[in-house]
């Protein structure tokens, strides 16, 4: 660690050279009039910018690598001139073009829609005519190897979750804020979306997790722009929400901020059976769960000279969810017996603030990038469960306050050193601290009163401390071969006590996490690239919080303090032709698999000899689970881009391995004595998810599109049981008028994406679960951006602290 700090600073103080500056003006050549939002692309082995030039024509480059570049202009995403160009000092051009002379058929500059380079696919957004008039959040689902299935989350190759980089750096948003974000950004800002299906030693992301790398065009004026959305969204309930995003920029001071604020209100029809031979319980019911979002953040970014920069990101999100109410009809073997009512309050305060440094040390790319995060996470839940009986039973009531507290330091530092010979090495070191306070209160109704359950009631506190060390080594060993290798060394301490209960743990072990990746170019139709990847997923810190969740008084979910992290092992083979069709073949590994398990079993009352039966869904690590996948598909544009269709089929094979016999939250009660059935995971499945994503452009003028989309999954296994078939057809209907956007979406319209698990285990058990989600809904937004929409935008800030968001 000594020597890692000593290389660091050694690192600081190499000199720095200059750049140069390319800058221009563009022209017609027979009126001499300036051509303003014509795009300027640059692109040669190591570098890729565009421009738009502003209302007189010009453009500028400021502080790029000296070297010989490909140049080209594109109006409307149509090239219509290119030209090999050597810059070596300050230079000044003027570009004079006219599209009425020029044959497109001619002029074709090089770079191709979807491509693979290196560790990732790289979708050339500004060279496809999906570009215009989107969003960006419905690019990237049509966006080859992305897919969703809820219209709220986004996944790769129908497996992986998805952390969203922004220029290479990770987005300082939760989840549901970037979702937002995403539909708030015109896709025109966008050059490119680069895919990492198996992100390397580099990349602090949690197992089975790809990265989705947003690259912003990289516009230089001062000025403001901004923009807002309104929203209406139609599904059971009605719910609107807002947001709006401002960015400024003066010479070396650049300032991004937005708010966002909305209502969204859920119901979920269920039914809920378990049992055996002997008997069955049955508990039908709704959730409605009301939520009300508000949140933003603001970014500072400050040019201290023309090689170093500084940072300040600082996000904040509210979530309020009062009077959510659970209702649940129960029966026993036919028999109606009570009705469970559960009344809840939640809200959910959460604060972010990240600082960044980062300093360029040579012409070619090297740098050093340092983050600090601080972030603080405050949830707060009070509800209250009441059974009332139909027959002569006797009336139950019980009151939880289930609170989790979550402090977190990040730290992390990044060098980047490339050479003249192409290659690229990547030290870096990160350490994250980690506190949990979960002060859990359950009183059960007795005499009249509320009084504490000893059982139940308990205060848990859990520590984190994670140091990784981390290094890649990137060539390029031929001109049609290139590779990267590396790995990262976690070395994680936990340690957990349940305050006054004797029971404490602590769990101390090192990971060495290895990564390769080759990338070979055939030929220029063809490419094959291979990659190895072995990662740690931790649990979430709410699912370690040892409460309970009653659904009934006999049905609840259950989290676990003991459970640890898994391992994942995955292998990856992938092939593009012509950059239009790709086949993606994968293998997976889970050690140690961890899940949400169905344990059912009885409490005997030993002084009455009474039994009643339960179902405890509980996250538990139970064995080991294998995954294979074959996916292909194709992204191409028929009519001279007037249609763009993006089709895949992944075809999936799952195995688990495991049996869970005990739980190791159970506390014995005096006078109860509680039998537990083993759950066995012994099953084997294939599935086959199909995506046809369709983008039609109606009109000449390039402002009516037309976007009818249908996936479709197939039944398959899960932990819990298997998980029924679900598709869904989804059409849109875009206008476009200058600065303004209306957009009208229907999803789900025929009702078919509901979900339905049955299990039945080898001893006779089952349980099944129905849920009825109301994912038909339409939605009508409206979007207007103002300012000076070339405006070069702020530096997105890695944060230290984003694989701790992603376990909150």
């Amino acid at each position: 660690m000594r020597n890692t700090l000593l290389l660091l600073i050694l690192l600081c103080s190499i000199s720095i050279s200059a750049q140069i500056n390319f800058s221009g003006k563009l022209v017609d050549d027979k009126t001499n009039s300036p051509i303003s939002l014509g795009e300027i692309y640059l692109a040669n082995n190591e570098t890729e910018l565009s421009n738009l030039t502003d209302e007189n024509g010009k453009f500028t480059f400021g502080q790029i690598p000296a070297g010989i570049y490909e140049m080209a202009v594109l109006i409307n995403f149509d090239t219509i001139y290119k030209e090999k160009i050597e810059l070596t000092q300050n230079t000044e051009k003027q570009l004079k073009i006219s599209s009425s002379n020029v044959d497109l058929k001619e002029v074709v500059v090089s770079k191709k829609i979807f491509q693979k380079k290196a560790d990732r696919f790289v979708f050339d957004v500004s060279n496809s005519s999906i570009a215009k008039g989107n969003d960006a959040f419905h690019l990237l689902k049509q966006t080859p190897l992305v897919s969703t299935t809820d219209g709220k989350t986004l996944k790769i190759l129908n497996k992986s979750d998805v952390i969203i980089y922004i220029n290479g750096r990770k987005s300082n948003m939760d989840n549901e804020a970037i979702i937002e974000m995403l539909k708030n950004t015109p896709s025109e800002n966008i050059q490119k979306i680069e895919i990492i299906t198996v992100p390397g030693s580099e990349f602090q992301v949690e197992a089975n997790t790809g990265v989705i790398n947003i690259v912003m065009k990289k516009e230089t004026t001062n000025g403001y722009n901004g923009s807002v959305r309104l929203v209406d969204n139609q599904g059971y309930y009605n719910n609107p929400s807002m947001n709006a995003s401002l960015n400024f920029r003066k010479d070396k001071l650049a300032i991004n901020t937005g708010i966002y604020t909305g209502m969204y209100k859920s119901r979920e029809e269920i039914d809920l059976s378990n049992g055996n031979q002997n008997f069955i319980t049955t508990s039908k019911g709704y959730i409605a769960d009301p939520n009300t979002n508000f949140g933003g953040n603001i970014g500072l970014d400050y040019e201290l000279s023309a090689n170093q920069n500084i940072g300040l990101t600082y996000n904040y999100r509210y979530n309020k969810s009062f009077d959510a109410v659970f209702t649940f009809d129960n029966s026993y073997n036919g028999v109606l017996l009570n009705r469970t009512t559960k009344t809840e309050d939640a809200q959910i305060r959460n604060h972010s603030l990240n600082l960044n440094y980062e300093i360029k040390t040579d012409t070619i790319g090297s740098k050093l990038m340092t983050n600090a995060s601080v972030l603080f996470y405050k949830r707060g839940m009070e509800s209250i469960n009441e059974t009332f009986p139909y027959d002569n039973s006797e009336y139950q009531a019980l009151r939880q306050f289930i609170p989790q507290k979550i402090d977190n330091i990040s730290l992390n530092a990044d060098y980047i050193a490339k050479t003249k010979k192409e290659n690229t090495w990547l030290f870096g070191a990160n350490y994250i601290y980690t506190k949990t306070d979960n002060d859990t209160k359950q009183d059960n109704l007795i005499n009249g009163n509320f009084t504490p359950d000893e059982v139940f009631t308990n205060h848990f506190l859990y520590k984190e401390n994670i140091l990784g060390l981390y290094l890649t080594f990137e060539r390029k060993l031929s001109e049609k071969l290139s590779g990267k290798i590396g790995t990262r060394v976690e070395i994680t301490k936990t340690e957990g006590d349940i305050i006054g209960k004797n029971n404490s743990f602590k769990n101390d072990y090192t990971n060495f996490l290895p990564y390769l990746t080759l990338n070979y170019d055939i030929n220029k139709s063809n490419n094959l690239s291979y990659t190895f990847s072995s990662r740690v997923k931790r649990p979430a810190f709410w699912e370690l919080n040892p409460a309970r969740t009653y659904l009934t008084p006999t049905n609840y979910l259950q989290n676990n303090p003991f459970m640890s992290s898994s391992k994942y092992y995955k292998q990856e083979l992938n092939y593009l032709l012509k950059g239009t069709y790709f086949l993606n073949v994968d293998f997976e590994y889970v050690q140690d698999a961890s899940g949400q398990i169905p344990l059912q079993g009885t409490v005997k009352n030993l002084a009455t000899g009474e039994t009643t039966e339960f179902l405890r869904y509980i996250r538990m690590n139970y064995g080991d689970k294998k995954t294979v996948n074959a996916t292909i598909g194709l992204n191409k544009e028929l009519y001279n881009g007037i249609w763009n269709m993006s089709y895949s089929a992944t075809f999936m094979y799952q195995n688990y391995s495991g049996v869970v016999k005990s739980d190791p939250t159970y506390i014995a009660q005096p006078g109860l004595e509680e039998t537990l059935y083993p759950y066995v995971l012994n099953s084997s499945s294939t599935s086959a998810h199909l995506k046809f994503d369709n983008n039609i452009r109606l009109s000449a003028n390039k402002d009516w599109f037309l976007g009818v989309n249908y996936w479709y999954l197939s039944s398959f296994e899960l932990e819990l049981g298997k998980l029924g078939q679900q598709h869904s057809f989804d059409i849109n209907l875009k206008k476009i008028w200058t600065n303004w956007t209306v957009l009208f979406e229907a999803e789900n319209i025929f009702d078919t994406a509901n979900v339905q698990i049955t299990n039945n285990e080898p001893n006779g058990n089952f349980n099944n679960l129905y849920q009825k989600n109301y994912r038909r809904q339409f939605t009508l937004s409206v979007s207007y951006k103002f300012g000076n929409q070339k405006i070069k935008k702020s530096r997105d800030i890695n944060e230290a602290n984003s694989t701790i968001k992603s376990r909150l």
